[in-house]
Parts: structure tokens; sequence; C-alpha cells
């Protein structure tokens, strides 16, 4: 089980390069993440979008210059190429370059080229917070809005096939709330306990899934003896479900901001992994996101 963003990437690396498909990929950022990606023995790329544009970056950023190179100017024709060069294995792992979202996502559910697999799209985030000896993944805090439980399950199943991926058997599941009652009128109460049930009857992948339960819970055994609760993941959760966005933002904008934490993420519930981070991200975090696609997609066509 890799516990730090170093971990993640020897384990990745160990598995073998992975093919990246880049889809509109003249991003000077995006190819600076790619070129220490390939440095580190991780990743090779194809890098799909107009060679006019991408052929210059490939000189400033110092990729080789013999790195395969789709031509495709027109930009969502270039994410749908992008989209089949994964669908059709010549790449296993799908990156967001310099193309609206939006149209980036269309492709990835195109009905004759895209990578549907029927579950909804989530993002799975993952922190390493100083002082942890752990990583700590959460989910949904990137995509969906305010998921329903028919949602939440599809969020859920795609975060914990993933740690199956990486390598955790049987992940903890916080799925938090404000408190550890079901109350009818806090309907996020009703949803964590709909879903642990769900994992008890074998409904949802491998796992221990706890809810509802408060973050004190969650985060410190001495918060669940304090307060009388006999939980198997309390102090040792993998993934932390939030009941919607802002506490998914809030949470991991909190462990980054205040608790310092390095934060990477990915895109699931397509058939492969999908980089898409933000242009605020540093370079460290972008590379940190592709060893974790990396390594879901190697453990996943392992299993």
């Amino acid at each position: 089980m890799p516990r730090s963003f170093d971990e993640i990437l020897t384990k990745a690396r160990g598995l073998g390069k992975v093919t990246v498909s880049v889809a509109v990929a003249q991003d000077k950022d995006v190819l600076l993440a790619l070129k220490s990606a390939c440095d580190v023995g991780l990743a090779d790329a194809i890098l799909v979008g107009d060679t006019s544009l991408i052929k210059p970056l490939l000189a400033e950023v110092g990729l080789p210059a013999d790195t395969r190179i789709v031509h495709e100017p027109e930009m969502a024709r270039a994410a749908l190429t992008a989209v089949s060069l994964v669908r059709k294995g010549e790449a296993q792992v799908l990156m967001k370059g310099m193309v609206n979202t939006s149209d980036f996502l269309k492709a990835v559910l195109n009905a004759e080229v895209g990578l549907r697999t029927g579950r909804l799209l989530s993002h799975l985030g993952v922190a390493e917070i100083p002082g942890v000896d752990r990583l700590l993944f959460q989910t949904d805090g990137g995509m969906n809005i305010a998921p329903a439980l028919a949602e939440k399950k599809d969020i859920l199943t795609n975060a914990m096939l993933a740690l199956h991926a990486i390598g955790i058997a049987e992940p903890k599941v916080a799925v938090l709330t404000a408190n550890e009652q079901v109350n009818p009128k806090m309907p996020a109460t009703v949803d964590a306990k709909a879903l642990a049930d769900m994992a008890a009857a074998g409904e949802l992948p491998r796992g221990v899934v706890e809810g509802p339960i408060a973050l004190d819970v969650a985060a410190s055994a001495e918060a669940a003896k304090h307060k009388g609760i006999s939980s198997k993941v309390s102090g040792q959760v993998d993934i932390m479900m939030v009941p919607n966005i802002e506490t998914g933002n809030a949470l991991g904008k909190s462990l980054i901001y205040y608790a310092k934490a390095k934060f990477a993420g990915v895109v699931l519930g397509a058939t492969h992994p999908i980089v898409l981070t933000s242009r605020a991200e540093t370079p460290e975090g972008k590379l940190n996101s592709i060893a974790l696609a990396c390594l879901i997609a190697g453990g996943a066509e392992r299993r």
C-alpha cells in the first residue's frame, strides 16, 4: 500500500511504462509534466493537436524530438482522436491539454469512440499530509455537485476500484456527514447509512464502509472513543467520501493551504484513468496526478 507520492511513483514505475494520450497537447505546462514523467521512466506520450504549435514546445521543454504527434488542429476533433487512441489500446491514460473541459468530457463520453463504462464520471483526490503516515483519498470534491444516492454509489464504486488497482485490497471508507445519527432532515445521513448497508450486502467493491460518520470520528480513534462510537475505520480511513462538492472543495483546499498537504487527483468512471489538472496546479502536482493515473492503469491491467 503506497503511503506517499514517492511510493506511488516508485510502484507505478515498477509496473512498466504507460503511454499517455494528450488531447490538444499544445500546452507548455502539460508538456513539462510529461517531460518529468518521461525523465523518471514513468510514461511515454502521444501528443494530439496542432503539430505547428506542438513541435516548438517539444524543444522548449526538452521532450524528445521523435515524440509521437498526431496532427489534428481542430480542438474538438483532437479530443476525440486522443480518446480513440486510448480506446484502441495505443495508450492507457488520457490527459487533458489546452482544450475546454466540457469538449474534453464530451469526447470521453462519445458513444462511438468514447470510454463509457455505464458509471458516472467522478473525481478522486489524494493528499499527502505532513505528519500523517498514510495517504488520504477523497471523493468527489471536483466534479459532481450534489449527487443523489445512485450517483454516490457510482462515485464510491469508482474510488474503491481505483484503490484496489493501486494495492489497497480492502479500503476503509468514511461516508462523511455532520454527525453519526441518521436524521431524515439531513439527507446526507440517510444516504450514508444506505451506502454502508450496500457495502454490507456485497453491492459495492470489497472494503469496509461506515456512515454516517463525522470528520472528527473518521480522523481520530480518540474522538470515536470519547463519543462512545465503535468503528473499524476511525483513525485509519483510506477514503473520505463527501456529501457534495462544497464539502469536498473545502476539505481539499483546507488540507493544501492549512495542513500544507501535497495533492493530486484523477477522473474515474471511464474505462481508463483520466488526468485533468487545473492550470493553477504545480508541476509537482501534475506529475503526482500522472503517476497516480499510471499506477491505477497498470494495476487494473494486472488484476
